[in-house]
């Protein structure tokens, strides 16, 4: 474990780092099918979580420390605020400055419009590593490692019903997103 690891396992936690962890063995893995830069791959999949640090209260005081703009509609999904606080960490922090690395932490958990592969592959491996296990899961596997926007489009529609059913917002990213798969396909 290098220095920069050891800073993030300590932001963020043991069960957070392990979740990484599994993000990145899951990513590594999808990655080789679809011949995306292990590395990217490496470093998005590692810190794509860390702007996770600490309860909502926590997170929307450091985005307002650090005067990240939100949008009403990043302020209608909370759960999604640690991602656009991880792009800035990632940034500041951590020193990351490719910009494809920056955009798959910081859309990993709503998608968007035109994503690239290494995008989809963080969000996709975030929806299906290990420790994930719900109804559907194994489908979205199976998917992941033959067709990565079907298995994003499954995964999307899944979040969308999940959202809805328990009276949640529905990030427009989100269902933009799928609208640009469906229409693709």
């Amino acid at each position: 474990m290098n220095l920069k690891d050891n800073e993030l396992l300590k932001s963020i936690g043991i069960f957070r780092y392990e979740h990484s962890l599994r993000v990145l063995t899951t990513a590594k893995k999808i990655g080789l099918f679809y011949n995306i830069d292990q590395k990217k791959i490496e470093i998005s999949a590692l810190y794509h979580d860390c702007g996770k640090i600490g309860n909502l209260d926590k997170i929307l005081r450091l985005i307002n420390d650090y005067k990240i703009k939100l949008t009403e509609e990043d302020k209608k999904s909370p759960a999604v605020l640690h991602s656009i606080l991880g792009r800035y960490i990632a940034k500041i922090k951590y020193n990351i400055k490719d910009k494809e690395i920056l955009d798959a932490i910081r859309y990993h958990t709503t998608g968007r419009t035109n994503m690239s592969n290494l995008e989809k592959i963080i969000f996709i491996s975030d929806y299906i590593e290990p420790g994930r296990e719900f109804k559907g899961v194994e489908k979205v596997r199976y998917l992941a490692e033959k067709n990565i926007d079907e298995s994003v489009i499954i995964a999307m529609k899944n979040t969308i019903a999940f959202l809805e059913k328990n009276n949640k917002h529905v990030h427009k990213d989100t269902l933009d997103g799928l609208n640009y798969l469906l229409k693709k396909e």
